[in-house]
């Protein structure tokens, strides 16, 4: 395959052409390292480089003037706009920014297409008029304010213009205007001649300066077109072309150069529909694992996203040991650019001196940090999730570190004064520190995004130096970004070696044998409608401003020009539609299938990975030696009720809890979990009651607890759950519910006692250890748990179990003995009572008219829920509400046989399905 640069070369070659002094133009950077090689390869004999330009450093040349950037664009647009601009009217840089970066947009294209500012700004004021006030008689300040920004664009357009060319600057724009007024001057002191290759889609003034070069016979043009779509009136892949072999005077006596015939020639091209991103980037490995070193190095793999690049990259196979990257590393994807961006939109904030916890622990759980700090920080985070520290005093936090680390915590919390230059500082403060901590030979990619967040920062520091509107943090937050989102980090490589990896742009004027393009779908390539200008559709169009029509235009061109001289083509698509437009194959595979060329081998296929069919087998763990062991310590410490009713519920979530000891990692709680609401409600009442033991409780002291609920449980909720605030959101409303819980629990003990009824309080939050003989095991095997509640009612004895969730009476009923020990969700509740029961009458033999339940706090209105033992299963089956010596005595053989199970070795721990509830 011969490429279209070397095309070019052979054609200037042949006529010995003084290649030497010639300046050869092209779309990009890339192809212009790519002819210069050509050459190199080409030439018989030595010579002197040729000079090769992009056609923007072109421009620059010939206009005399500097490129900016956009965001300094933007500054200096707020200097034009302030000085045109009555001081009580100015917006500040904040609110300005929100519209000038739409309309400096605006200015690029009406510069790049020479338009007559002045008539273009009055009709688009007229529009804005018509549009929206042309039905009222008289207007309202606001707008007469409307209107009035409309009519200073042309002033902020000249006071921008003049501002520039003072300083030798200007915007991209700004610089093909005057390239194209300059053409003349600079063709008549330069000698060339210049030769243009690869463009397509040429603003107004790159018109003008080819067709001005073109005429004086010191230029020439190769297009790289093909023949099959210039004589397509239709086809947009020659829309520019046309355009201009009609429009441009030269072409009435000159042919375009070159007319490819490529095209027609067979190709093998694979359309293939694969789901999710990942799918493609996996799937693009699996094509390059398949191609030989030789075809490797004739292969380009453009992305069409080129968020793809690290999934690509990660995607290689073994084969490929040499791959040139062409696009660079997006530096806002690095992991410390977006510590740096936490860190700014930390103290964009102006807090009280505090610091909340998930901002802290974003930056303590950052790689960088930990690695600079060693195990500190994740001792900081550990500290912080156990005393559930959802908001930290600066002076706290401090008090923590050591003096090693106080400059590293100073950089990320001390206090910035909200002043941008602070805040420079210590950015850059903490680039240095972790710059030390580097290992150069390790952390090579590390230390190449730090030394590239330092140029940056560099450069911002130089903008709050030069301008005076970066006078916040919020604001130098918003420009860290603006300049981080247009930053790259360039691959280093051999460019013309191994396997090509490039975004669609840099494939421009290039030619490969083997092509693979991802993310071939709508909304991607082509783009789309969207458009970030203040310019309406039908201004554009008379105008002749470019619209999505010439953007489509655009992309159609590159998309075939892969294909042009290409071989073996496959072109990837998202299946999956997971976003606005993904799922959408592009129009340009239906216009490949529609068009369908003779000589072309088109397939259309999807794919989708094989995935295994997973086995849903329950987990089974046998009980080892090691097992065994830690089961006997901890029949030792004793099993409590919550731990065999977890066994009931799943064996290998007790294996897991109460054998291994594994527990859930504690989090910070900011809003209040279930189980502390639970706390709280259960100790308010201790505290209250503990002042009654073993005498009646009276109204007087019950109301006097009410009295005082609502400071107690305001003190444990600052106890259990720390400094959080309680005043808002719905941790207020939590706080009311166990208020209510508390206050409602007290009126109703207040009842009872009022209608005659008498309570003596026996035992409150009673610890009980005891142990249960069990002839069949060979160690000691005990019963531990705290009993809520146990007082007299009215002279009969009751263990009381609270709960703040709600039950019903039908929770606490047992039908059949053999199956408390079996169903978790019927019997779990009646299992705890008879442990508690049992406990205590193991301890202590307990009267027969005993009396156990539970009181739920959200089914107060159903008062005390008895344990009953159904005599029978059915509606009017009668129950007997007292705990016996034969009810724990039935109860005690069902608890052993449990025991036994768990202890035998010869029965492993089981998983069972859990049952998922809807509540």
């Amino acid at each position: 395959m011969i490429s279209f640069i070397e095309q070019v070369l052979q054609e200037l070659l042949s006529r010995n052409a003084n290649i030497s002094e010639t300046t050869f133009i092209l779309p990009s950077k890339r192809a212009g390292a790519s002819l210069v090689n050509r050459l190199s390869r080409l030439s018989s004999k030595p010579m002197f480089a040729p000079r090769v330009l992009s056609i923007e450093d072109f421009s620059e040349e010939i206009a005399g003037l500097k490129s900016i950037d956009n965001i300094t664009a933007l500054f200096e647009f707020y200097s034009a706009y302030r000085a045109c601009t009555p001081k009580d009217q100015c917006e500040s840089f904040e609110t300005f920014s929100a519209w000038a970066q739409t309309l400096l947009y605006d200015f690029n294209e009406i510069d790049r297409y020479l338009i007559d500012y002045k008539t273009f700004f009055g009709y688009l004021g007229d529009i804005q008029e018509m549009n929206h006030w042309y039905l009222q008689e008289e207007k309202t300040p606001l707008m007469e304010n409307y209107l009035l920004f409309w009519n200073k664009l042309p002033d902020y357009y000249e006071a921008l213009q003049k501002q520039l060319e003072e300083k030798e600057l200007a915007y991209q724009g700004m610089v093909y205007r005057r390239a194209s007024e300059r053409i003349s001057e600079y063709a008549g002191r330069v000698a060339g001649p210049f030769v243009f290759i690869g463009f397509n889609a040429l603003n107004t003034a790159e018109q003008n300066i080819f067709q001005f070069l073109l005429e004086a016979g010191k230029a020439e043009v190769f297009w790289d077109i093909d023949e099959v779509f210039l004589q397509d009136e239709q086809h947009d892949v020659s829309l520019f072309l046309r355009n201009y072999l009609k429009s441009w005077p030269y072409f009435k006596n000159h042919k375009p150069q070159f007319i490819s015939r490529s095209y027609s020639e067979p190709k093998d091209i694979k359309m293939i529909g694969v789901p999710k991103n990942i799918g493609q980037a996996k799937y693009v490995g699996e094509l390059l694992s398949k191609l030989s070193p030789e075809e490797l190095k004739e292969t380009a793999v453009v992305l069409g996203d080129e968020s793809l690049l690290l999934p690509v990259l990660n995607s290689l196979p073994p084969n490929v040991e040499e791959v040139n990257i062409t696009m660079g590393f997006a530096l806002q994807n690095a992991p410390v650019a977006f510590l740096l961006e936490h860190l700014l939109k930390i103290h964009t904030v102006q807090g009280d001196g505090t610091h909340y916890y998930k901002d802290l622990m974003l930056v303590l759980s950052h790689p960088l940090v930990q690695q600079v700090t060693g195990g500190f920080s994740r001792r900081l985070l550990e500290n912080i999730r156990k005393e559930n520290l959802v908001y930290i005093k600066e002076e706290d936090l401090f008090k923590a570190v050591p003096t090693e680390f106080k400059p590293l915590f100073t950089a990320c919390f001390g206090d910035w004064k909200n002043d941008p230059k602070i805040a420079l500082q210590n950015l850059q403060g903490l680039i240095m520190i972790f710059k030390d901590r580097m290992d150069s030979d390790r952390d090579k990619i590390t230390l190449e995004f730090l030394y590239q967040l330092h140029l940056l920062l560099n450069q911002i520091n130089n903008l709050v130096s030069e301008y005076p509107y970066i006078d916040s943090i919020k604001i130098l937050f918003s420009v860290y970004k603006d300049f981080l989102s247009s930053k790259t980090v360039d691959f280093r490589g051999k460019p013309f070696s191994g396997l090509q990896l490039m975004g669609m742009l840099e494939s421009r004027v290039l030619d490969f044998k083997n092509v693979i393009l991802t993310s071939v779908n709508e909304g991607v390539l082509p783009a789309g409608k969207s458009s970030n200008s203040f310019i309406p559709f039908d201004l554009k169009c008379a105008y002749k401003l470019p619209t999505y029509k010439e953007k489509d235009a655009v992309y159609t061109y590159h998309f075939y020009h892969l294909l042009q001289r290409a071989k073996q083509v496959h072109l990837l698509y998202n299946t999956e539609s997971d976003g606005l437009n993904a799922g959408e194959k592009s129009r340009f595979l239906l216009q490949l299938e529609m068009e369908a060329q003779k000589d072309h081998n088109i397939q259309n296929f999807n794919i989708s990975p094989v995935v295994p069919p997973v086995s849903a087998q329950l987990k089974t763990v046998h009980k080892s030696a090691e097992v065994i062991a830690m089961l006997k310590a901890r029949a030792a410490e004793g099993f409590s009720p919550s731990a065999l009713t977890t066994y009931i519920r799943n064996p290998l979530d007790f294996y897991k809890q109460y054998v291994l000891g594994i527990r859930e990692r504690e989090e910070v709680e900011e809003t209040v979990a279930y189980n502390t609401l639970g706390t709280v409600v259960h100790d308010t009442l201790e505290v209250f009651y503990r002042n009654m033991l073993e005498e009646q409780v009276t109204v007087e002291k019950l109301e006097e607890a009410l009295d005082n609920s609502n400071a107690e449980i305001e003190r444990q909720f600052r106890e259990h759950y720390t400094k959080a605030p309680l005043n808002n959101g719905q941790n207020l409303l939590i706080f009311e519910v166990a208020r209510r819980y508390v206050r409602n629990f007290l009126r109703s003990e207040i009842v009872h006692i009022k209608e005659g009824n008498t309570i003596k309080i026996l035992k409150i939050e009673d610890r009980l250890k005891v142990q249960i003989p069990i002839e069949e095991l060979d160690f000691p095997v005990f019963l531990k748990g705290t009993v809520d509640r146990v007082d007299e009612f009215n002279g009969k004895m009751r263990i009381i179990d609270y709960k703040t969730g709600k039950v019903e009476q039908n929770k606490v009923e047992v039908v059949d003995w053999e199956e408390i020990s079996l169903d978790y969700d019927k019997y779990s509740k009646p299992f705890q009572i008879l442990t508690y029961a049992l406990m205590m009458n193991e301890d202590s033999p307990l009267p027969q008219d005993l009396e156990a339940g539970i009181i739920s706090f959200k089914n107060l209105k159903a008062g005390f829920l008895q344990f009953c033992k159904k005599d029978k299963k059915g509606y009017g089956a009668k129950k007997d509400i007292n705990i016996t010596s034969d009810t724990l005595a039935e109860f005690k053989i069902q608890l052993k046989n449990l025991i036994l199970e768990i202890c035998d070795p010869e029965v492993p721990f089981v998983e069972k399905e859990i049952k998922q509830h809807s509540w």
